[in-house]
């Protein structure tokens, strides 16, 4: 089994993220998610819990094509929001093509220490396969492959959240008659993305310390 984290910043109050995880879809990063349905959905002890179905395209590599002839694949994600304690984790994972390859995750969306007004995200993944002799190749292409896509994620979803939230220094100017197109806006929302790995890898770095260095190395 393979494990990975990611420590994701987004610049708007976690209250406006928690709405947004339920509207990320569709975002221009996402043409691979085909739909989303609402399992169940209902609140115990004042905390909101959610079941979805996802149904997402399952892009492989040439090698991977003799291997599996599918190419769509089911996602479950389950979700527990606490409005109290100000906290949301989702729990993701694959219920289709387990044999081959199953991915795991947690995400944890919390106010930023730094900053209140911002929300931080703790990702955390388990990528294993019981492919007999291809097991290794497999997971190191998965963890891999997750790693690439997080960028992605992070870019669909910060665009999601600019469409619903959007902040003053984002709003139109109403004395230009120029409108951003989409390429621009994704453009945009890529640079911030680059901003937001690059601090959340050092705000990692101030609080782990040595352990995040011995994470690193056991990634590596």
């Amino acid at each position: 089994m393979r494990y990975t984290e990611n420590t994701s910043i987004f610049k708007y109050p976690w209250e406006q993220v928690a709405q947004g995880i339920w509207q990320r879809y569709p975002n221009p990063e996402s043409s691979h998610v085909l739909s989303e349905d609402t399992v169940v959905r209902k609140v115990v002890d004042g905390q909101l819990h959610s079941k979805r179905l996802l149904t997402k395209t399952n892009r492989m590599p040439k090698w991977g094509e003799r291997i599996i002839s599918a190419r769509n694949v089911n996602v479950i994600e389950e979700s527990v929001v606490d409005p109290h304690k100000r906290e949301m984790c989702t729990y993701t994972r694959n219920v289709g093509l387990t044999k081959v390859m199953t991915c795991i995750e947690k995400v944890t969306y919390r106010p930023c220490p730094d900053n209140p007004q911002w929300t931080i995200a703790d990702r955390k993944a388990w990528i294993d396969s019981k492919i007999f002799g291809l097991s290794y190749a497999i997971q190191t292409f998965g963890a891999e492959r997750y790693k690439k896509n997080i960028q992605k994620t992070n870019v669909g979803f910060m665009y999601a959240l600019n469409r619903l939230f959007p902040t003053a220094g984002a709003s139109p100017d109403t004395s230009q008659s120029h409108h951003p197109s989409l390429e621009e806006r994704k453009q945009r929302l890529k640079e911030a993305a680059r901003e937001t790995a690059k601090r959340a890898k050092e705000l990692a770095q101030e609080k782990a310390g040595p352990i995040y260095a011995a994470c690193e190395g056991v990634k590596s």
